[in-house]
C-alpha cells in the first residue's frame, strides 16, 4: 500500500491519536477510514452503524435535553 504525507496541527495528531487508542485502533486507521468514508460515498452506510452503535451502548441521558447552542458549551 503506497504511504502519502500529510501535515497536521500538533494538537490534532495528539487528540487523535487519544482517540484511536480509545477505540482500538490508530491514528492511520481513523484517516483511513474517513477517507474512506467520503470518497466512496459510503456515508449513509457509517451513520446506520452510529445510530446502531448508539443503540447498543444502553446509555442514558437523564432526561436531559440538548439544544445546538449546547453543542458549542463543551
Amino acid at each position: 500500500m503506497p504511504n502519502i504525507t500529510i501535515s497536521l496541527d500538533e494538537d490534532l495528531i495528539k487528540l487523535g491519536r487519544q482517540y484511536a487508542e480509545a477505540h482500538k485502533t490508530s491514528l492511520n486507521g481513523i484517516i483511513r477510514m474517513l477517507l474512506e468514508h467520503s470518497v466512496k460515498g459510503q456515508s449513509s452506510d457509517w451513520l446506520e452503524e452510529c445510530f446502531h452503535l448508539m443503540d447498543r451502548s444502553g446509555s442514558n441521558s437523564e432526561g436531559k435535553h440538548w439544544r445546538r447552542e449546547d453543542l458549542y458549551d463543551v
